[in-house]
């Protein structure tokens, strides 16, 4: 009798997990060929040329041939033949077991490989499997499906449904993550999906009968409504004009909903009215000692289905379109509201200055799920300590549209396109009843600018705050910087005004055994400038180019460190006279303005390798508004 050999396995779906490997075949295996031995195989990372792995039901993997395409994976030394039997037994009748060659560190590797035809594929999927959405959107009809059995079984009246999208509402989080966890995965076991989703249902009863809390609760209530109003139209947008908003977004490392969402607002803000006798109407209606967090989403999700309508879309869609002025560089802001101002993070600050008759500074925001609610937006409660616990806390409410997960650092540029950034950041701030602030505006660094960052001069940085600075008239009269002067950027002897930080738009798994990495292209650089003062329907978009230019040819350091200035006694001279030029401007010279508009128009032009991204014509007339304020800011220091 011929005597069974061992076999060299490739293994790119479930069996990648050694836990899973080892319940299946009872053995384990290494990547340290010092951890060896016979109950642990050797394995190495290869990749299989020729196929791509497609996941069309979102449980099981699936390797098709794919001209031009590799499958990354492992390859795993001597398997028995015992342990072979067993694995045959695991993949099941779907899977041919076929020899292949897989490309290692040291060349090519014959192995044993479980794969699929196009024929088998479409038998079974018919022709799903070829279509790059349809992993979000299975997932998502799987989660459909756990709601229906959840949330009223067998219940077809219109509340019942009503109560399921409002369930979803409340999980939307949830579903966002598995989205985001499983984008390279794609498959995600009915097991893992329940144990996700089954969370008991959250409730605002508790504040009930909390004295210093019940004062607040209509006012969150209300927001409550009118952001799940917003989530509703953004969803509405998102099925009725799939195909419209994908060809709108240059790659999938941008938030997909950046356009969708902005639409949404423009339809709230556009028709405010009406929205605020909405959220009249049903606290007027629904007392809140009678119901709980579920009814009022159930509430808005009704409403909403009022304001959907698609030939506004249309049309605001139409607009965005002939407006829309994308560049290569990925951009995203981040917009802070608070009703007392600084005040909110401030822990010597006099109480009756953090006094918020409206939300108690953002105290319950976690309470009413709102962190929940509010993804779209990026909503956060920042008290610059950092934390990002669900933990009861007063700072300021902060949007940024991509931020995915705030303990994560996830997030996705907004856009490219400068037009539509200040299009978002009006729109929010217009949106939430809150104060204006402060902003910040990120730009992603290119790789070549990584560890070349020069330190901005002197006269630059002073050009920038006039830009965004907030500048306003004090009471003695003349001009000042207000966000210097009320010492909201500078904290203990550093000046916060740029900081680099790193960014991904995807996470994968790592382990001994297996799982996908992170990709080194899924982690980005940004530089976010935090100087600017926002306000109401100011155009950002002329400071928005400005600063893109300004990165693109100069590559700014951050500004300023207490590292930096320990180092350097010239950045302390520099940094006392810019905190007296704040509290009393004057002039910047005109050899200053024109080489900071030079740089500025040498970034632009030269975004798109030596040649510029946008037309020529929109960059000269974004010089031409940076120049006219610089030129504003010189005759008012004059006059007054």
């Amino acid at each position: 009798m011929k005597k069974k050999t061992a076999t060299n396995l490739f293994i790119y779906g479930s069996l990648r997990d050694p836990q899973i490997f080892e319940s299946v075949c009872g053995m384990s295996f290494t990547r340290k060929s010092g951890k060896a031995d016979a109950h642990t195989l050797l394995a190495e990372p290869v990749f299989l040329a020729g196929h791509k792995k497609v996941s069309p039901d979102n449980v099981y993997f699936y390797a098709v041939e794919s001209p031009g395409a590799k499958i990354e994976g492992f390859v795993i030394y001597n398997v028995p033949a015992g342990a072979m039997a067993e694995i045959d037994r695991y993949e099941g009748k779907r899977y041919e077991r076929e020899a292949v060659r897989v490309h290692t560190a040291h060349g090519l590797v014959s192995a044993q490989a479980y794969l699929v035809s196009h024929e088998a594929m479409k038998k079974q999927f018919g022709d799903r499997f070829h279509v790059n959405l349809i992993h979000e959107l299975w997932l998502r009809k799987r989660i459909d499906n756990f709601l229906k059995k959840r949330t009223r079984p067998g219940d077809k009246s219109i509340d019942a449904e009503l109560e399921r999208l409002a369930e979803r509402e409340l999980l939307a989080t949830t579903e966002r993550d598995l989205v985001i966890t499983h984008y390279r995965t794609d498959a995600v076991s009915d097991y893992f999906l329940e144990h996700e989703l089954n969370r008991p249902r959250p409730s605002i009863r508790h504040l009930y009968g909390d004295p210093q809390a019940a004062k607040y609760i209509n006012n969150y209530l209300a927001l409550v409504v009118k952001q799940v109003l917003l989530n509703q139209l953004d969803d509405r947008i998102q099925a009725n004009f799939r195909f419209e908003l994908e060809h709108m977004r240059s790659s999938e490392r941008y938030f997909k909903r950046s356009v969708s969402l902005l639409i949404a607002l423009q339809i709230i803000n556009n028709n405010i009215s009406a929205v605020e006798m909405v959220m009249k109407q049903c606290l007027k209606t629904m007392p809140f000692e009678k119901y709980d967090l579920i009814d009022y989403v159930k509430y808005a999700v009704r409403a909403a289905r009022s304001l959907f309508d698609a030939r506004v879309v249309e049309t605001q869609l139409n607009s965005i379109r002939s407006n829309f002025q994308p560049g290569l560089v990925p951009m995203g802001c981040e917009t802070e509201l608070s009703n007392v101002g600084a005040a909110v993070v401030e822990p010597d600050a006099d109480e009756s200055k953090k006094e918020d008759p409206a939300y108690d500074c953002f105290r319950y925001f976690c309470d009413f799920q709102l962190d929940i609610l509010a993804w779209k937006s990026g909503g956060y409660i920042d008290d610059n300590s950092g934390s990002a616990d669900r933990a009861r806390r007063q700072g300021f409410l902060e949007l940024a549209p991509g931020r995915l997960n705030v303990a994560l650092e996830l997030s996705r540029p907004a856009t490219a396109c400068p037009w539509l950034l200040n299009q978002l950041i009006n729109e929010i701030t217009a949106f939430y009843n809150v104060k204006p602030h402060s902003l910040h505006l990120s730009f992603q660094m290119r790789r070549r600018q990584i560890g070349k960052q020069k330190i901005l001069p002197l006269g630059f940085v002073k050009c920038l705050l006039v830009l965004g600075g907030g500048t306003e008239v004090s009471k003695t009269g003349r001009l000042w910087i207000s966000r210097m002067g009320r010492d909201e950027i500078t904290s203990g002897e550093e000046l916060v005004f740029a900081r680099t930080s790193q960014r991904q738009w995807f996470v994968g798994a790592d382990s001994d055994g297996g799982g996908d990495k992170t990709p080194s292209s899924a982690t980005a650089y940004t530089q976010q400038y935090k100087f600017i003062r926002l306000e109401q329907r100011a155009n950002y978009e002329p400071l928005i180019m400005c600063l893109k230019g300004l990165q693109l040819a100069y590559n700014p350091a951050d500004y300023l460190t207490a590292e930096q200035l320990k180092k350097s006694a010239k950045l302390r001279r520099e940094y006392e006279a810019l905190k007296t030029w704040a509290a009393n401007p004057t002039e910047i010279s005109p050899k200053i303005i024109r080489d900071f508009l030079h740089t500025v128009r040498e970034g632009l032009m030269n975004e798109a390798h030596n040649g510029p991204s946008h037309k020529p014509h929109y960059i000269e007339w974004a010089i031409g508004a940076i120049d006219m304020r610089l030129r504003t800011f010189n005759e008012q220091v004059t006059h007054l």
